[in-house]
């Protein structure tokens, strides 16, 4: 199968971001990227699926924020072009902005009734096609030279023709803010695994009864990474779920995602795959400060920012070393 759609949830408000992202969408937020070039975090999310294959992006988000996007990133391909005119990097710069917003469609969700419900908002722009499926708030760093961490992902969709779930190798004490799963090796490909179970943020206790995968260390757990490629089908056993619980949409409750994954990993072939990278959370506590850090540390300009750390924690310990550094 060819993956050719991407999905990137954002329709939640943020509110671990409070205050800043009660005014301005959080996908928009600023970093700069490993290019040394400062981007809405959406420009360096969409980057991730275009350089790994995706060709049309589809943004699920609040009510009245698609032409927020749109305003926003034409304004921003507008300025470079008239203020940095002659500027090969503002024009290069530019023309990506100019092919991601023709590539973006949009679906709204309405009311906040959870992941799960966010995702089936793009049913109508996925089709009969399986699907990339990203989340506004989260980075990822490939630890491969050239290859992204969601054309890693990808790939081994295509090849075994299959849904996949990116995960990371997770220490026991973190699994609480992570979907968890347990699974078998495929036999002679390293670093997949065939889901068995999923539980959603399961307490430690819960993860060593129930989601103990062999091959890992001791005390490590398989989480999720924040990405999978899922197949159009996901969107029946959502809908499923609804009809099952109709008093649960009536009532606002909200829709989730891992219930919908573990129904697909029972009634066919689901893998995990560790992902040569790592992920990284805006919306956790400095987390756009670690986040930065590391687009820093993974770019063109990591010896500059590495001084910079350096110099900054000499002059926090003390500021005589400091000087000596400068």
């Amino acid at each position: 199968m060819k993956i050719r759609k991407a999905v990137i949830t954002a329709a939640g408000r943020g509110v671990r971001l409070y205050p800043v992202a009660d005014t301005v969408q959080k996908a928009m937020l600023p970093l700069v990227d490993r290019d040394g070039l400062a981007k809405p975090l959406v420009q360096i999310i969409a980057e991730e699926a275009i350089e790994s294959g995706i060709e049309e992006i589809c943004i699920v988000c609040a009510p009245g924020d698609e032409q927020q996007y749109l305003k926003q990133l034409r304004l921003l391909q507008q300025n470079l072009l008239n203020s940095r005119q002659g500027a090969d990097w503002a024009q290069q710069q530019a023309a990506k902005l100019d092919s991601l917003t023709r590539r973006l469609s949009f679906a709204v969700q309405k009311e906040p009734l959870g992941y799960g419900h966010a995702v089936h908002c793009a049913r109508e722009f996925v089709g009969n096609e399986p699907f990339l499926l990203l989340l506004d708030d989260h980075l990822y760093i490939s630890s491969l030279t050239n290859t992204r961490c969601a054309a890693q992902l990808i790939g081994l969709a295509e090849q075994g023709d299959s849904a996949v779930s990116a995960v990371q190798a997770t220490r026991e004490h973190l699994v609480g803010y992570y979907g968890t799963v347990s699974g078998k090796r495929v036999p002679d490909v390293p670093g997949v695994y065939q889901i068995e179970r999923i539980i959603e943020k399961p307490s430690v206790s819960m993860a060593e009864t129930l989601l103990q995968t062999p091959g890992l260390r001791a005390a490590y757990y398989l989480c999720f990474f924040g990405m999978h490629v899922l197949p159009h089908r996901i969107f029946d056993i959502l809908e499923e779920a609804v009809h099952r619980h109709p008093e649960s949409a009536l009532s606002g409750s909200e829709v989730q995602l891992t219930p919908a994954l573990q129904e697909l990993a029972c009634r066919e072939k689901c893998l995990a795959i560790e992902v040569a990278g790592a992920r990284y959370d805006i919306s956790a506590r400095f987390g756009l400060m670690q986040t930065q850090v590391a687009l820093g540390m993974a770019g063109s300009d990591r010896d500059s920012v590495l001084r910079t750390i350096i110099e900054l924690l000499a002059e926090a310990h003390c500021p005589a070393a400091a000087d000596a550094v400068q």
